[in-house]
């Protein structure tokens, strides 16, 4: 499929403008405009700003965007509509981007640029020293990584379906290579102003070997792609492009906004959670919100996917955002001092629902068993899926071939696959996906929270991958993904010291499926699928175990899933227990 990149760069920018524009006052004042300030930073390098003033008596709170994709390009409605009530309203290009100088070296400036631009914002006549930040993405990043620098300007930030620490959430998840996101964005992203992008057969780049020479598919030599790659373990390098154990220096109020199909969904909860557990400060502590709906990456529309969650998913963000800066820049009752501290929608019964904390302390953890007589192949075969422990059953084998793996049919993705909730149907009678599947449930069952599969296993590979996915099986046959994870065998014991396994030998697994809330309504069952690939989210394991990225071959690898008394592989639901 051929795709122009510029194409898909726009559709980036009208991303970021769904994040932009917030409703509130009515009062509105005129605004000038300062374009291509150049503010400077310690290291001699200038970042370009557009700086939007009310004419009016100062000084005015201000808020902040720092943006890789262009302070210009996107519509300024939101700096417009913020200047108009009264706001001081900053975008900047990050450093190496459009207007600003320096090397754009994603995730590597952004703190300590966020922070020195902060302190100059702060020290301007026209701000009243109160900072707050807006944006999504990769715009959310640039606001959760300065915050640990403590500006004594900065009092709040607004990220929506932020990452932080992209190592473990952006660009590998439990040691698999997140190749559409990292690739597809990432090659977007090297592009500057009036290059050329090129026409990409999309299809045939993702399966470009070796990874390390990937760019070449692009048709350019990018450094940092080849970086991403070259550094598959948490080394120093991710720990500089990531906050890392630095929540504990997070003074400020936080509202994280995402969605439970968004490439981010895990993240956006992880991060107020790791604030409330480990700021030194008990007013931040006290005051870290999170508001997740069913979206994926950058939407709050009604249908996500192949699902239509009712009107009551639609979000109006923009003004609770303004509302959230009301409160924490004017000191406005705007009602903020009664949102509770987790505001979740809840599939299935697409109902909103507060909460108080993450996971939710009533959580039953409930295993489910998985189960057959050997012959688990497709939806057609005899997996089970129930809370009874196994005994001695008969094991499951698949073949995994990469040169064929298992397509990305929706889920958490960002590029190089639909997002969202979609009929995984037709994937499931394929014979490499082991299918285990409940009975039809007699009442409702709630899930909500964090998932994950414990899965015993042995390769004949040095080194493999396990995936596994939860399905919402609908009366009418249709089955519904919720959530999904995988394991890369090399990381299974440790993301930072590579250990590749012996082939024939059953190892226990940890597979975190990241994180959902959904009702299983009564007929529905409850599905797993455990497969060895995801592509293109993922990349595909070769199965030679030779250093990751260096593979120009692919190897075929025999799978064996057991389930017995020894080996009882089960899935751990957070489940809810219903009045």
């Amino acid at each position: 499929m051929k795709i122009r990149v510029r194409l898909i760069q726009l559709s980036l920018l009208s991303f970021l403008c769904l994040f932009l524009v917030g409703i509130g006052s009515a009062e509105e004042y005129e605004y000038t405009v300062q374009e291509d300030v150049m503010i400077p930073m310690s290291d001699g390098v200038n970042l370009s700003a557009n700086i939007f003033l009310p004419k009016a008596d100062g000084p005015f709170p201000a808020i902040l965007m720092r943006t890789p994709y262009n302070k210009g390009g996107a519509d300024n409605g939101g700096a417009i509509f913020y200047a108009k009530r009264g706001y001081a309203y900053i975008t900047q290009d990050c450093r190496g981007r459009f207007d600003s100088e320096g090397v754009w070296d994603p995730f590597r400036y952004d703190g300590k640029d966020g922070f020195e631009t902060q302190e100059w914002v702060g020290k301007q006549s026209w701000c009243d020293g109160n900072i707050g930040m807006s944006g999504g993405s990769y715009v959310g990043f640039t606001q959760w990584i300065s915050a640990p620098y403590g500006s004594k300007y900065l009092k709040t930030i607004v990220p929506v379906v932020p990452p932080t620490d992209v190592y473990y959430h952006a660009i590998y998840s439990s040691g698999a290579f997140q190749l559409g996101l990292s690739m597809g964005w990432g090659a977007l992203v090297s592009l500057r102003p009036g290059e050329t992008p090129p026409e990409i057969d999309w299809d045939k780049a993702y399966r470009h070997l070796p990874l390390n020479k990937w760019d070449e598919a692009f048709g350019k030599e990018v450094f940092y792609l080849r970086d991403w790659v070259a550094h598959p373990s948490y080394d120093e390098y991710w720990k500089a492009r990531g906050i890392g154990d630095r929540y504990c220096d997070v003074t400020i109020p936080v509202l994280n906004i995402g969605g439970w199909y968004d490439i981010f969904s895990r993240d956006t909860l992880e991060q107020v959670n790791r604030v409330r557990h480990e700021s030194k400060n008990r007013f931040a502590r006290r005051n870290q919100f999170v508001i997740m709906g069913p979206w994926a990456h950058g939407g709050d529309q009604r249908k996500v996917g192949e699902i239509d969650f009712s009107e009551n998913a639609r979000f109006d963000r923009n003004d609770t955002q303004f509302k959230w800066f009301e409160y924490w820049l004017r000191n406005q009752e705007t009602g903020v001092e009664d949102w509770p501290p987790v505001n979740i929608f809840v599939m299935g019964e697409n109902q909103w629902r507060a909460e108080n904390e993450w996971p939710l302390k009533r959580t039953e953890f409930t295993n489910y068993y998985i189960h057959s007589e050997g012959d688990a192949n497709s939806s057609n075969g005899d997996g089970i899926l129930n809370t009874t422990a196994p005994l001695k059953e008969e094991s499951d084998t698949f073949e995994y071939d990469p040169n064929n793996p298992v397509p990305s049919k929706g889920g958490n993705n960002l590029m190089g696959a639909p997002a969202g909730p979609y009929d995984q149907s037709e994937l499931e009678e394929r014979e490499d996906i082991l299918v285990f599947t409940s009975e039809p449930l007699e009442e409702k069952l709630e899930v909500t929270g964090p998932v994950k599969m414990i899965l015993h296993a042995s390769s004949s590979a040095k080194d493999t991958d396990f995936t596994a996915k939860l399905v919402d099986v609908h009366p009418d046959g249709k089955a519904y993904n919720l959530c999904d994870g995988i394991a890369r065998a090399r990381y299974r014991e440790s993301l930072t010291d590579p250990n590749l396994i012996e082939p024939g030998k059953v190892y226990r697994y940890t597979i975190d499926m990241w994180v959902t809330s959904n009702v299983f309504l009564p007929g529905h069952r409850i599905r797993l699928e455990v497969s060895s690939s995801n592509f293109p989210r993922f990349d595909r394991n070769p199965n030679s175990g030779k250093p990751f990225g260096s593979d120009t071959e692919l190897l075929k690898a025999d799978q064996m899933i057991l389930h017995n008394a020894d080996h009882p592989s089960h899935l751990i639901l957070p489940v809810i227990p219903r009045k």
